[in-house]
């Protein structure tokens, strides 16, 4: 079922849903450039204002994914992304890129999806760029560096070029769009499994029942309370759980794991540098909230990557990760085999 422009934009404007078929049909057009930059401006911001829906959100990922640079992984056994959507504003250090090494370590696969900063000092590909990681390999290295080390790293404009036709569109708005959301919603490897942070309690419930349309097997979608895209030490955190099919939504505290409450603030950092710093001194050994944040995250995406059988054994996996010197050990290998296949 096509739907015109036009028509989309009324049914915005009346804050009526687009339906799932309109939906894809109307996406395509935008990310093959067929509608001008006002009407894409315009469709997007009446999106925002009514708020997008779960089949809208749903379509406009299946799109997304369709345009998209695949990477085809052969084992998807074990495999998970862990992913924020930004747009919370706390300038954290890297907690999901720290992540990625003790759940590789720990016996996961990540293939991370990552971008420039949205919200922070520094986004995941900024990260990884300042530990000496080569971003820029084609699908088929990712591939082979899933396989052999347990980490590949998409950086998201390598993967969705057909985004370069909304790119300027989005720049001169200078708001969120539904765009904002889709990106953790279309992994290139196809992970079946995901940890993500939302910037708002209302998206909870609506990515998890999005990514339960995408056909994901076991997701879990967080929201810190004290407004962080990741599962906080200084609130409880929102969670909706998605595994076998089934949807339930659930509060996690850090004292139910032992884990003592502290505010963001001793997460913040300036720039990528000092992001780089305190991921290290975690790897390394370093004990405190950091390395907390840290674990917490990464049990809870092994839980989702159904290593761990709980959050709390996960949590003890990722602990174990890091105290064995493994993780270190995989950002060590990572650089190493992504500078090796791009000389």
């Amino acid at each position: 079922m096509s739907i015109t422009p036009q028509e989309a934009l009324q049914r915005t404007i009346e804050h009526r849903e687009i339906f799932h078929d309109e939906m894809l049909h109307l996406m395509r057009m935008i990310m093959q450039g067929e509608l001008s930059p006002v009407m894409t401006a315009a469709i997007l911001t009446g999106l925002r204002v009514k708020k997008e829906t779960i089949g809208e959100i749903s379509a406009a990922a299946q799109v997304m994914r369709e345009f998209s640079n695949k990477v085809h992984v052969a084992d998807r056994n074990h495999l998970v992304d862990i992913v924020g959507t930004g747009g919370d504003g706390a300038n954290t250090f890297n907690i999901s890129t720290c992540s990625v090494f003790v759940i590789a370590a720990a016996g996961g696969k990540v293939s991370k999806h990552g971008g420039r900063s949205v919200s922070s000092k520094s986004g995941s590909a900024d990260a990884m760029e300042a530990l000496g990681v080569n971003i820029q390999l084609n699908p088929e290295q990712i591939a082979r560096s899933i396989a052999e080390v347990g980490i590949g790293f998409m950086f998201a404009p390598n993967h969705h070029p057909a985004m370069k036709n909304v790119a300027p569109v989005r720049k001169e708005l200078g708001v969120r769009t539904i765009f904002n959301i889709l990106g953790p919603l279309t992994n290139p490897a196809g992970a079946p499994n995901i940890l993500m942070g939302v910037f708002h309690e209302d998206l909870v419930g609506i990515q998890v029942r999005a990514l339960q349309r995408l056909g994901a097997e076991h997701a879990l979608v967080v929201y810190g309370r004290d407004g962080l895209d990741e599962i906080s030490l200084g609130a409880s955190t929102l969670v909706g759980e998605l595994k076998d099919g089934v949807v339930r939504e659930y509060q996690i505290h850090p004292e139910d794991f032992g884990i003592q409450m502290v505010g963001t603030r001793a997460f913040r950092v300036d720039n990528a540098e000092q992001s780089k710093a305190m991921l290290m001194g975690i790897l390394q050994g370093e004990q405190g909230p950091a390395r907390d944040i840290v674990c917490l995250n990464a049990g809870a995406a092994l839980y989702a990557a159904n290593v761990a059988s709980s959050i709390e054994d996960g949590l003890q996996r990722a602990r174990a990760a890091i105290d064995s010197g493994a993780a270190l050990q995989k950002l060590q290998d990572l650089v190493a085999l992504t500078r090796q296949l791009a000389a």
